[in-house]
């Protein structure tokens, strides 16, 4: 019966995302993971995870996680050729004008996630019931929608069209998502078919399965892909990316092997997801080296 209570409290406390962040980080660790958070002395991936929501954050952090802002560091760091085609950028669902668009594209929300319209054709779209769409992603902030994720605090809302990416044979992409850690990749998670029977796996960087999950054995895949013919090159700039930054993962697409540039994010799941088997939270976490707070510092907004 106390656990039971304990739980419901823990549920409804985790709804009220504008608790200070150090207490707000002990209520969804525990929530998700059954485990007590030590912000003093996290071991685990996602206590560490945790830790980095509360206490680092310098700002290019943000430059980072927004769709748009990010273009212009890879652009600087590995070039734009790796970079998906932008059609526009837009501050209000108003200003999407489709004659100006081709007939595919895709849509994303530039300061939050899994907002994303998919046109495949766009003389079928309903530009009123879009636009409503828009307007309802706009007003979202990342911040308070997940676990007070500090790098997509201050992302400014808007909209971004871009080529429509396809892969023959697949009706979604292969997303490859590369673990880095202080400049280095130590494993990827590949994700298929997002559209209907979504799956992922971890893999080593010679493209060989890993033994631990952080979804049902339902949920991963288990039959043998075949291994990207750029996978090197993928490693090579996603360690470029990450640079200085104690961790970030940073995720590419291989479209007829050539390497395009995804995203960056900061916190995988949102540090809800222990891996399967546990003694792997402690393997993986011990990668991941914080910096050290200095003392009575309330926060680290240097990269160094």
């Amino acid at each position: 019966m106390l656990k039971k209570l304990h739980k419901f409290g823990l549920r409804t406390l985790r709804k009220m995302r504008y608790l200070p962040p150090k207490f707000y980080a002990h209520i969804l660790y525990e929530y998700y993971t059954g485990k007590k958070l030590n912000l003093d002395n996290p071991v685990e991936f996602n206590e560490k995870m945790q830790w980095y929501k509360v206490f680092y954050h310098p700002p290019i952090l943000t430059q980072l996680v927004d769709k748009y802002a990010v273009r212009s560091y890879v652009k600087d760091k590995i070039g734009a050729q790796y970079l998906n085609t932008l059609f526009k950028v837009y501050n209000s669902p108003e200003d999407v004008l489709y004659d100006e668009l081709p007939d595919s594209f895709i849509i994303k929300a530039t300061h939050s996630s899994s907002h994303n319209l998919i046109v495949n054709d766009k003389t079928k779209i309903d530009k009123v019931a879009s636009v409503k769409l828009f307007k309802k992603w706009l007003g979202i902030n990342q911040y308070y929608r997940t676990g007070q994720e500090w790098a997509y605090k201050n992302v400014q809302p808007r909209l971004i069209a871009e080529k429509l990416l396809t892969e023959k044979g697949r009706e979604s992409l292969i997303d490859y998502k590369f673990y880095c850690f202080d400049g280095v990749a130590k494993f990827l998670e590949v994700h298929l078919d997002r559209a209907h029977n979504h799956k992922r796996a971890f893999y080593d960087l010679n493209f060989n399965k890993l033994p631990f999950r952080n979804v049902s054995e339902k949920k991963s895949i288990n039959s043998e892909i075949e291994k990207p013919s750029n996978l090197d090159e993928m490693i090579r700039l996603s360690e470029i990316l990450a640079g200085e930054l104690p961790f970030v993962r940073v995720d590419f697409y291989s479209i007829k092997g050539q390497s395009i540039f995804g995203e960056m994010t900061f916190y995988p799941s949102d540090g809800r997801k222990d891996f399967v088997p546990d003694e792997y939270n402690k393997i993986i976490g011990d990668y991941f080296t914080l910096p050290k707070l200095a003392k009575n510092q309330k926060e680290i907004t240097t990269l160094n």
